[in-house]
């Protein structure tokens, strides 16, 4: 519903009931458009995306601290997104745009090549158990589209509590030949911390976290296997 010129006038009450719900959220339910459709991000502009953000505090931490960037805070949970629009409006923040979408959705059909300059997937589901692994979000595909969408240089930035998912995302990051491990690109926020990491940090729970940046490369494989 947002995103579009809307003449509140002849909306039905339940359609009013709703754009009062999500105030502006995008809601991007069997969508596909590109993110410009929703979003005016000039050239130039610093973009970073909270994939799966929860209830946003890393967000608007993020926001806070770098006004002048633009700040894409991407979560399927409608519940969390409306919290978050809420604390949005308190803090009078105006950098912060917020999807209501499926986290692969997002990466691989709403955004353009070459559009973030940083992406963070702060502890994602783990999905433990052996037979449910299928549906980590970190697998090969999503790395090739990870790097896809970073500027070049651009940063990927990813933490879980999870200590064999921690090492295995590591390893399948290296095995791509895609990024480049370099943790100093977190300098500047090593001291924000999501919601989640928080409680986890009270109960004495230590978070993983890792960082690398996108590799300048002209021709691309997901195994590491480039051409000359």
């Amino acid at each position: 519903m947002y995103g579009k010129r809307i003449n509140i006038n002849i909306l039905s009450a339940d359609a009013m009931k709703k754009l009062k719900e999500n105030g502006l959220i995008h809601i991007l339910n069997n969508v596909y458009s590109c993110i410009e459709s929703y979003v005016d991000i000039p050239a130039g502009k610093t973009v970073e995306l909270d994939l799966g953000c929860g209830k946003g505090g890393f967000s608007l931490a993020l926001a806070e601290r770098f006004p002048d960037s633009l700040i894409l805070s991407a979560d399927i949970m409608i519940g969390r997104m409306r919290k978050l629009d809420s604390r949005i409006r308190r803090r009078g923040l105006a950098n912060i745009s917020l999807f209501r979408v499926e986290a692969r959705h997002f990466t691989a059909l709403v955004l353009p090549d070459a559009s973030l300059d940083r992406l963070h997937i702060l502890c994602p589901d783990p999905w433990p158990k052996h037979r449910h692994r299928h549906n980590r979000l970190l697998c090969s595909d999503f790395i090739f589209h990870i790097y896809r969408v970073l500027k070049s240089s651009g940063v990927f930035h990813f933490s879980t509590d999870d200590v064999k998912y921690f090492k295995s995302t590591v390893n399948l990051i290296e095995l791509s030949g895609l990024l480049v491990r370099d943790d100093d690109a977190l300098n500047d926020i090593s001291d924000i911390k999501t919601d989640f990491e928080k409680r986890w940090n009270d109960i004495g729970r230590k978070v993983h976290h890792a960082c690398w940046r996108k590799k300048n490369i002209l021709n691309h494989g997901i195994h590491g296997q480039h051409g000359n």
